[in-house]
């Protein structure tokens, strides 16, 4: 392996907090979904580098299958928005507080 396993999780990591920070900082919802799609990308990543470095395609294949959910996700997600933008006439998170106890 010609990246250690260490710099791997480290940019993993990095990559997981920014989607986090993305999905806890901004209202709109198409960033929101963007930030989902930054911390699956690192949970990616993340196993990819695990499985080359115990030299096992186990983590490949579930990346493999990531994507497929995660292009999924994407599609149903981005339906939704668009319903809710023709219902609300917004995409901003805090108009849709109809479930609010």
């Amino acid at each position: 392996m010609i990246v250690p396993i260490a710099h791997i999780l480290a940019f993993s990591g990095t990559m997981f907090l920014m989607g986090l920070a993305c999905v806890l900082a901004r209202r709109n919802l198409i960033m929101i979904l963007i930030g989902v799609e930054i911390m699956l990308n690192a949970v990616g990543i993340a196993l990819a580098g695990g499985s080359a470095l115990w030299n096992n395609v186990d983590g490949q294949i579930f990346v493999i299958f990531l994507m497929a959910m995660t292009s999924a996700e994407v599609s149903i997600s981005l339906a939704m928005v668009v319903y809710l933008r023709r219902r609300k006439g917004t995409i901003d998170a805090d108009a849709f507080d109809g479930m609010k106890g």
